[in-house]
């Protein structure tokens, strides 16, 4: 279940509460009485496992820089098959 954050509009009071995403806004200050709000803050994640980083999907061979083109072979000319003989 997620922790939300509030904090008193008159005492200033911070108060954190484990709640479901289907219960109701915590609305009146336990302390003087005040109208809550909501604070909303940064939200920690941490990714484990591989897969997450630019080296971790390449091999120890692959570099930065992409390689160099190589020019296309070029094809031999074409010679004609010898014709079969033929047995007489």
């Amino acid at each position: 279940m997620p922790t939300y954050e509030y904090e008193c509009q008159k005492c200033h009071q911070r108060i954190e509460a484990v709640q479901k995403f289907a219960d109701a806004p915590l609305t009146t200050c336990e302390h003087c009485g005040g109208d809550l709000k909501k604070v909303f803050s940064a939200v920690g994640i941490v990714f484990k496992g591989s897969g997450f980083y630019k080296n971790d999907s390449r091999g120890a061979s692959s570099s930065t820089t992409p390689p160099a083109s190589t020019p296309a072979p070029t094809a031999a000319p074409a010679t004609p098959a010898p014709a079969p003989k033929s047995a007489d």
